[in-house]
């Protein structure tokens, strides 16, 4: 039997794209769109490894590594999040979370996250100005439920 991991990104896309990359890679892979959900998943089928998103439609990432953690203790847990910094990396961690992975990542860099292939500097690095200025737009955007007008207006 293969290795199950577990996928919660509520992107539907990043999520189904993540999952089907793992299975053509040989494990045995679901998704969860958020935290009830993947605590649903978790408890009939204990996954040994989980990759949680940080920002979730209900609630964050890092309670749900939080609750993981503390039901699963064998489970390997890593944070994907397009909205990295130090002080997340930190809590990630100190909440069971093995490693934190910008995103955009694929599969390959999943796996390479869970072997630690990637050095800190490669998992968690210091974002640009350019880099933190589009994180703040996304952020904002997504506050706004995408609605640009609004965004542009709370940016302004």
């Amino acid at each position: 039997m293969s290795e199950f991991l577990l996928v919660v990104d509520d992107d539907h896309l990043m999520r189904t794209r993540l999952v089907r990359a793992l299975v053509d890679r040989g494990f045995a892979a679901e998704g969860a769109e958020n935290a009830t959900e993947a605590l649903a998943i978790a408890e009939s089928r204990t996954p040994s490894r989980a990759v949680v998103d940080l920002r979730l439609q209900e609630s964050s990432g890092l309670d749900l590594i939080r609750i993981l953690a503390e039901r699963f203790p064998e489970m390997r847990i890593l944070l994907l999040t397009g909205y990295g910094s130090m002080a997340t990396a930190v809590d990630a961690i100190r909440s069971g979370a093995e490693n934190v992975l910008p995103k955009p990542a694929d599969a390959d860099d999943v796996l390479a996250a869970f072997d630690g292939a990637l050095s800190e500097a490669e998992a968690e690095p210091a974002p640009s100005l350019a880099r933190a200025e589009w994180e703040h737009i996304q952020r904002v955007l997504s506050d706004c439920d995408g609605n640009i007008s609004q965004a542009a207006r709370r940016l302004d």
